[in-house]
């Protein structure tokens, strides 16, 4: 009886002490639970019952925290590392079907896969001369695509050809070095001035808005494409590209496309870029210029007939069968 006594007090001190203790229900609450409710009469109005208050989390729900690259020594996002875009840009940036490829030869190997494209915004908004154009280019790729025949492909098709590059990366330099022929560029941060020639992949300056590296390319010969399709530019080209982290191992690539001579307005175009994670990741050489002599220069190559072949051959100096031999491991 002492001991039941003892809880009591005790019970009583800590729903004193602490608002809102109670080791067990009150007898007004134990009443109130197991009381029958009382139905009012039939045409009463009854009150909407409320609802229990929510708190901030159940009612705003908390967005995912931002991203935030590892450092470099200057304090900017560090986007070192090899990466490679994932996707069919370079047979068509625009939204295609699958079709057939060039050479019937080839069949299922040279189809060209289906694509929702990565330009933002529907067709590319090109005048009236410039889309007949990219028509006749399309229609004739195999001819006209600067890359059959090797040539560098330029900025942005260089980042979605589906070879793996590489960014190194300084305060004051950020290089790009391609697997495809050996293209690369350096990006000058804060370079104001203009480039001195145009060349294939073109003049880069950049800069940082907050976390993305911008990146403006201008001074690119108008030769290059986007891709396979047919889709050109002029000498008016402007580039910008925007590279974002948005995880360990992934950028948001953004390019914004300004060309007046070309199209109506500036177009947009993105795509994710995923690091490459394999062991001992490199790139590796691929020097296409053996492959294309032949279709560039096969032309050139001295035709003979098989008499002319053996009047050739004829007159080579050769070693008479009856002549004297000796050891090739014997000194002379």
């Amino acid at each position: 009886m002492r001991a039941f006594s003892k809880n009591i007090a005790l019970m009583a001190v800590l729903g004193a002490i602490v608002p809102g203790f109670s080791a067990s229900p009150s007898f007004a609450q134990a009443a109130a639970q197991t009381a029958p409710r009382a139905t009012p009469p039939r045409g009463t109005p009854q009150a909407a019952p409320q609802a229990a208050p929510r708190t901030g989390s159940q009612t705003t729900p908390q967005a995912a925290p931002k991203y935030r690259a590892p450092r470099t020594q200057d304090g900017r996002p560090n986007l070192s590392g090899i990466w490679q875009a994932f996707n069919d840009a370079d047979y068509d940036i625009q939204a295609h079907d699958a079709k057939p490829g060039p050479l019937v030869v080839l069949g299922a190997w040279g189809g060209i896969p289906p694509s929702l494209g990565v330009v933002e915004g529907g067709p590319l908004p090109y005048r009236p001369d410039a889309l007949a154009k990219k028509k006749e280019n399309e229609a004739n790729a195999l001819a006209l695509d600067p890359v059959v025949k090797c040539f560098l492909p330029g900025v942005p098709r260089a980042t979605y050809m589906g070879f793996p590059f590489q960014i190194t990366q300084s305060a004051q330099y950020i290089g790009l070095t391609y697997g495809y022929d050996f293209a690369s560029r350096a990006v000058k941060m804060g370079m104001k001035s203009q480039a001195p020639v145009d060349s294939w992949m073109g003049w880069s300056s950049g800069s940082w808005d907050g976390d993305t590296l911008v990146v403006d390319v201008t001074g690119q010969v108008e030769d290059t494409w986007f891709d396979r399709a047919g889709d050109f530019h002029s000498d008016a080209l402007h580039v910008t590209e925007r590279y974002t982290a948005t995880s360990p191992n992934s950028l948001l690539y953004e390019v914004t496309i300004d060309d007046p001579k070309v199209y109506t307005r500036p177009w947009k175009m993105s795509m994710p870029l995923y690091r490459r994670l394999e062991k001992n990741i490199q790139l590796l050489d691929y020097n296409c210029v053996p492959f294309v002599e032949e279709l560039m220069y096969g032309h050139l190559r001295k035709v003979q007939t098989p008499e002319e072949k053996a009047k050739e051959d004829s007159a080579l100096p050769t070693v008479p069968s009856n002549g004297p031999t000796r050891n090739l491991d014997e000194e002379p």
